[in-house]
């Protein structure tokens, strides 16, 4: 192991090999069934062949141009993302992050053309997770991400979820530009929001004005078992969508969606970018999207959803002393602890399952929307064993 990385993981002690569908295995042949998918990343699984189709074919004909040329790919992949959604335009990028940073900017920028400068504020939530950039950390406001790197970048509100005469009043001001959002918070331990209340926050951005930014990086792009996570809902669509993660399934690639309105201001020059949208992941976003956006895999991911919250919520009730409760919406999943979630991710690890943290001291699970009946079934057994194991070594009384 090499002294020479930046120390800003804490990694498991797994060497990875190679993976194969909903599998991993590592250097030593031990394989794992993986429920983390490069959290929420690879959505059709490891190696999935039309991903390797695309990328292998376009390798070998042009791995990178300047977006100063016409690209064919991020037509084609802009064209389909604007038909199965509210959009008019997209942007390129390559990672959630940025894509974000592009809808901050966007938002600010609308309101600078039409004359209304005063509005930068823009609403973010607490629990949110909206990547690491400068600004996605301060709209998200984690202090353990923004503390240490000087002052709050100004122009940024925290408010909680329930705080509804809170987000009414801040809305209202004249110097709101945009509120920010995760339909299925991720990272703050697989939180979804009601439709209800999507519904009350985009008429409420509507009347005063104010531009909605959906943080889809995560719960976007089929993980819920609609194409996007608002889609469940009617009259909840945003202005502004972020997405990356599984829109290339692996291969670093992001979009800032918007419609025609909201994107006014970004004109040539306002914003771009050196990688974003370029041959190599144009080519594997095309078919990620071709793949994921049928009904068959979107059907295929609402039936596993409701095979695993079937045998969760079971678990649940076994194991009341290990789980407090089972949230999420499709195959984003959260268990909420009555132990450690770090020891019990650790515990997973030894019986052969892979998960990843959360808030809320929660375990989630984000397997590829791929996953078969057969492998939810052993993904359910192993995190009975890992129960057991919980009992017998993190709530077992002192010596």
């Amino acid at each position: 192991m090499t002294d020479h990385l930046l120390g800003v993981y804490n990694r498991a002690p797994i060497t990875v090999a190679r993976g194969q569908g909903v599998w991993l295995t590592d250097t030593q042949g031990r394989s794992w069934l993986d429920c983390v998918s490069g959290i929420a990343t690879n959505a059709l699984g490891h190696a999935h062949p039309a991903l390797v189709a695309a990328l292998t074919e376009q390798a070998g004909a042009l791995w990178h141009v300047s977006n100063i040329f016409r690209i064919p790919g991020q037509e084609q992949l802009a064209d389909k993302l604007a038909a199965a959604s509210f959009a008019d335009t997209v942007f390129f990028t390559n990672s959630g992050s940025e894509s974000v940073e592009c809808a901050l900017k966007m938002a600010r920028k609308y309101h600078a053309v039409n004359g209304e400068d005063a509005r930068i504020d823009v609403i973010g939530f607490a629990g949110s997770f909206h990547g690491r950039t400068y600004g996605a950390i301060n709209a998200a406001g984690n202090p353990a991400y923004v503390e240490g790197f000087g002052p709050r970048l100004p122009g940024y509100i925290q408010l909680t979820l329930d705080d509804e005469a809170g987000l009414a009043r801040h809305v209202a001001r004249p110097t709101t530009a945009a509120v920010i959002v995760e339909p299925v918070q991720g990272e703050g331990g697989a939180r979804a929001l009601s439709g209800e209340w999507l519904q009350h926050l985009r008429a409420l951005c509507t009347h005063h004005g104010v531009l909605l930014i959906h943080d889809e990086v995560q719960c976007g792009m089929g993980r819920t078992g609609k194409l996007f996570a608002h889609q469940w809902f009617e009259d909840a669509a945003p202005d502004i969508m972020a997405l990356a993660k599984a829109l290339g399934c692996g291969f670093p690639v992001g979009a800032c969606l918007a419609t025609k309105e909201a994107s006014r201001g970004m004109a040539p020059g306002a914003h771009g970018s050196t990688f974003g949208g370029n041959p190599l992941a144009m080519a594997v976003g095309n078919a990620a999207f071709d793949v994921i956006a049928s009904e068959a895999t979107l059907a295929h991911a609402r039936a596993m959803a409701q095979a695993f919250f079937t045998g969760l919520d079971a678990l649940a009730t076994r194991h009341p002393d290990v789980i407090h409760e089972v949230r999420g919406k499709g195959l984003l999943i959260g268990l909420k602890m009555a132990c450690d979630n770090r020891a019990f991710m650790a515990l997973a690890r030894d019986h052969g399952l892979l998960v990843a943290g959360g808030g809320d001291n929660c375990v989630r699970l984000l397997p590829p929307l791929t996953i078969t009946a057969d492998e939810v079934t052993e993904a359910v057994s192993r995190l009975e064993a890992t129960c057991l194991a919980a009992r017998q070594t993190l709530l077992a009384p002192a010596a």
